[in-house]
C-alpha cells in the first residue's frame, strides 16, 4: 500500500474539507426533498452514510479517484453526500490526469440527459434541488482545474526562476574564469619576460664568472631590475585576485603597455645580448588601447620564446599597416650558429609546452584578430593581423 504523507499543512485542507463536507450536509439538510413515504429508519440510515461519506473525505489523498465514483453513485441513493461528493470531485480535477478528470466528470453528469426529460414532470423543489446539484458539480470539477492549472504555472514559473538562478550562476562563473584566465596569460607574458632576462644574465655570470667588473655590475643591475619588476608585476596581480574577493581595490589600476612602449622592450632584450631588428611601429595614427596592448603582447612573448628556445639568433620584429588595414606583427628568427652558452648554464629555461603561444592566438581572438606560429626557414615565424578601424 503506498503511504501518504501529510504535512501539517495537507492535515489542515483535508480537515478543512472535512468541516465543509459536514457543514454542507448539516445546512441543506431541510432543503432535500425527502419522499414522505420513508420511514424514519431510512432517514436515519441516510444520515449515517452521510456521515460516512463526509468522514470519507480523510481518505480522498490515497483513493482519490475510487473516492469520487463510490460518492457520486451513492449520491443517487443517498441525500446527504452532496458535499463530501464535490470535495472528491474536486480532488480528482486538482490532482489527476485530464483521462481521469473526464471520466469522472461524464459519470458526475450522466444522469443529466435523463433529468432534462423528465424535467417537465418534477416538482418545483426536485427540480431545483437537482440543478443545484449539478451546478455544485461543475463549480467543483472548474475549481479544480482551476487550482491544477495555478500549480502548474506556479510551478513552471519556479523551475524558470532556477534555470535563470542557475544561468546567472554559469554566466558568473564563467566570467570569473575568463578573468583568471586573462590574469595569467598577464603573468605568463610579464613574469615570462622578466624571469627570461633575469635567466640569461644569470647564466652569462654563472658560465663566465672572471669577467670584467663593469660587465658585471651592469649584469647585477639588469638581473635586480628584473626581478623587482617581476615582484612588482605579481604583487599587482595579486592585488587584482584580492580584488575579486573583495580583500583588494576593486579595480586594477596599474598601467597597461602600449604600442608606443615596444621600443623599450626592444631595448631591454638588446641588453639581455639578444640582436634584434626594429621596424616599426608605423607613425602617425595610434592605434586602439586594445590593439596596441595586445601587439606589445605579441611581441613580447615572441623575443621571450626566443630566449628560451633560440638564444643567440637574430630577431626580426616587423610591424606594419594602418587605420583600416588592420596592423600586421611579424615576428622572425633564425636558427642559432652556434650554442649559446649561457644557456646551457641555466637550465630550465625552455619550459613552457607552448601555452604561451596558445595565450597569444587567443588574445588575437579577443581583440578580432589571428595569429599564426610556425617554423619558417630553419627558424620560426609568429604573424598576427589586427583589427585597426579607421
Amino acid at each position: 500500500m503506498r503511504r501518504i504523507h501529510r504535512t501539517r499543512r495537507d492535515w489542515a485542507a483535508d480537515l478543512g474539507l472535512f468541516l465543509f463536507a459536514a457543514c454542507f450536509a448539516a445546512v441543506s439538510s431541510q432543503s432535500i426533498p425527502v419522499d414522505e413515504s420513508l420511514g424514519p429508519g431510512w432517514r436515519t440510515a441516510d444520515q449515517v452514510v452521510g456521515g460516512l461519506g463526509c468522514a470519507a473525505v480523510l481518505l480522498r489523498r490515497r483513493w482519490p479517484v475510487q473516492l469520487a465514483v463510490a460518492l457520486l453513485l451513492a449520491g443517487g441513493f443517498a441525500h446527504y453526500l452532496t458535499g463530501p461528493a464535490m470535495v472528491a470531485v474536486f480532488t480528482v480535477a486538482a490532482t489527476r490526469p485530464w483521462k481521469a478528470t473526464a471520466w469522472v466528470a461524464a459519470l458526475a453528469f450522466g444522469p443529466l440527459p435523463l433529468f432534462l426529460w423528465r424535467l417537465p414532470d418534477m416538482s418545483g423543489d426536485r427540480a431545483g434541488s437537482a440543478v443545484t446539484y449539478f451546478a455544485l458539480i461543475a463549480g467543483a470539477i472548474g475549481w479544480g482545474l482551476f487550482r491544477r492549472s495555478r500549480r502548474q504555472l506556479i510551478a513552471s514559473l519556479r523551475e524558470r526562476a532556477e534555470l535563470a538562478e542557475a544561468d546567472a550562476e554559469s554566466r558568473a562563473e564563467r566570467a570569473r574564469m575568463e578573468a583568471r584566465e586573462e590574469i595569467a596569460r598577464e603573468m605568463h607574458d610579464v613574469l615570462g619576460h622578466r624571469l627570461s632576462l633575469l635567466s640569461v644574465h644569470a647564466g652569462a655570470l654563472e658560465f663566465n664568472p672572471g669577467a670584467p667588473r663593469a660587465e658585471i655590475e651592469r649584469a647585477a643591475a639588469v638581473m635586480r631590475e628584473s626581478a623587482h619588476l617581476a615582484l612588482h608585476d605579481l604583487r599587482e596581480v595579486i592585488g587584482v585576485l584580492r580584488a575579486g574577493s573583495g580583500e583588494g581595490p576593486a579595480e586594477d589600476e596599474r598601467p597597461q603597455p602600449e604600442l608606443a612602449d615596444l621600443p623599450r622592450l626592444v631595448a631591454e632584450a638588446r641588453a639581455a645580448g639578444g640582436r634584434i631588428a626594429l621596424a616599426g611601429p608605423p607613425e602617425g595614427d595610434t592605434p586602439p588601447a586594445l590593439v596596441g596592448r595586445t601587439a606589445y603582447r605579441i611581441v613580447q612573448e615572441a623575443l621571450t620564446n626566443v630566449r628560451k628556445h633560440a638564444p643567440g639568433a637574430d630577431v626580426d620584429v616587423r610591424l606594419t599597416g594602418g587605420p583600416g588595414d588592420g596592423l600586421t606583427v611579424e615576428v622572425r628568427n633564425a636558427r642559432p650558429s652556434v650554442p649559446d652558452p649561457a644557456r646551457a648554464a641555466a637550465p630550465g629555461t625552455a619550459g613552457g609546452g607552448g601555452q604561451g603561444l596558445i595565450g597569444l592566438a587567443e588574445r588575437a581572438r579577443l581583440a578580432g584578430g589571428e595569429l599564426t606560429a610556425l617554423p619558417a626557414d630553419g627558424g620560426f615565424r609568429v604573424h598576427a593581423w589586427l583589427p585597426w578601424q579607421s
